[in-house]
């Protein structure tokens, strides 16, 4: 862990040296494009493929019944398996309140929730999951944001999300507490998770994808615009003649 930080630091600070350019207001800095275009080419082939026809066939369908799917119960236990590394992220960034809301909910859905099948701490007790990673916590203790990646299988981040990627693995509670058939058991199931918002989103992700004129710069626009949004940073230019600031910032507000 000591030479995480200084290591991220010196790949992080090697991709601010290209001048950013600016892309609908907002400031891109991508000096490794040609590389990260190619990556968005097998990232886009390898969900049209693969990833979108396995998230088909997950698909609860017309979502008519009130009770949770299959889908629902994998993500919903991949969502709480994620909960220790956000506890340790918040004390981390020295955010107490959000460590113990997430430290209780985990607790709860363990329990009460059998293994974070169902959400009782959300429904009934008023614990909605404090979403963090020690990418937030590089920018809270001020490491810069770096060049623009977009990763193998992961898809879009920055340097420094993608170092935070990493090191979220290495600090993970469970990967300490469980033996290592239980560690790769818990990361499958946070992975089905993922695959499972991959089916909630289908048709969101597959206007950008498949329907955009170039879906890696607008997937670029709408990973960096959601990003700051998420950690409050500047970097985002707000169009005076938006109808809202919101509208200007956050490219999922409805």
């Amino acid at each position: 862990m000591s030479l995480v930080v200084p290591l991220a630091l010196s790949v992080i600070l090697a991709g601010c040296a290209s001048e950013p350019v600016m892309q609908d207001g907002i400031r891109v800095n991508d000096p490794f494009e040609r590389q990260n275009r190619r990556v968005h080419a097998f990232n886009k082939a390898f969900d049209e493929r693969v990833v979108a026809p396995v998230a088909r066939l997950a698909s609860p369908g017309d979502g008519a019944s009130d009770s949770p799917g299959a889908m629902d119960l994998v993500i919903n236990a991949g969502s709480n398996l994620s909960l220790p590394g956000k506890v340790v992220n918040s004390v981390l960034q020295g955010r107490p309140e959000p460590a113990i809301k997430n430290f209780f909910r985990f607790a709860v859905n363990t329990t009460l929730g059998i293994g974070g099948l169902f959400d009782p701490a959300g429904r009934d007790f008023g614990l909605p999951e404090q979403d963090t990673d020690f990418g937030e916590t590089l920018a809270v203790w001020g490491v810069p944001e770096g060049a623009y990646l977009e990763l193998p299988i992961l898809g879009p981040s920055t340097q420094r999300d993608a170092v935070g990627k990493v090191v979220d693995l290495a600090i993970d509670p469970l990967n300490h507490v469980l033996h290592r058939d239980g560690a790769w058991a818990a990361f499958g199931l946070r992975v089905a998770s993922k695959a499972g918002d991959r089916a909630r989103f289908g048709d969101t992700v597959d206007s950008v994808l498949q329907g955009s004129a170039d879906s890696y710069a607008q997937l670029r626009l709408i990973y960096l615009m959601h990003r700051r949004h998420e950690l409050n940073e500047e970097g985002t230019e707000i169009d005076p003649y938006a109808e809202t600031a919101d509208d200007a910032i956050d490219p999922y507000a409805e």
